[in-house]
């Protein structure tokens, strides 16, 4: 399944009747909190297997899943994914190294958090997409607030950075 700029592969609150696997592209997942701040919490890109709540049982969407460029995903019905988890023990490795994955992109996510000043942030941000973009820009795959979100800094501190990198 093919996917482009802005699409969306699941919304908050979808039963989440299928998995995805992801193939080619880049994903943004936002959430709409109650107060109606929406925050951007996770990336996903090739190799992964989403949604990650859902890989050993089901629950509605956490967040909202919007391609970032154009992107091509893998159609897993649950019912088949559960099913051959139950019969495959193989399977269950699998899972768990999915999520090893994932906790290893979130501690490198952390650490890029913490690390000296913001434009140092935005630079460790701009080459770990870069890997993934395509030769797309940050500001191509992302506004400034998701930015800003991702480095711990305010839109208007992102804004000063990009405008002294020019």
């Amino acid at each position: 399944m093919i996917l482009h700029k802005g699409e969306a592969l699941f919304r908050q609150g979808d039963p989440c009747q299928n998995l995805f696997r992801v193939k080619s592209g880049l994903f943004k997942v936002t959430r709409l909190h109650e107060n109606g701040n929406m925050v951007l919490f996770n990336l996903l890109y090739p190799g992964e297997t989403v949604p990650h709540h859902s890989l050993i049982s089901p629950k509605e969407a956490h967040g909202t899943a919007v391609a970032m460029m154009k992107s091509e995903v893998e159609l897993v019905p649950a019912a088949e994914w559960y099913r051959e988890l139950r019969e495959d023990p193989e399977k269950v490795m699998e899972i768990a190294l999915l999520l090893q994955e994932k906790v290893r992109f979130m501690q490198t996510r952390i650490d890029h958090l913490t690390v000296g000043s913001p434009g140092e942030r935005m630079d460790l941000l701009k080459r770990w997409l870069g890997e993934y973009a395509h030769g797309a820009t940050l500001t191509d795959l992302l506004t400034q607030e998701e930015i800003g979100q991702l480095i711990g800094v305010r839109r208007e501190t992102v804004n000063r950075l990009l405008r002294s990198q020019d």
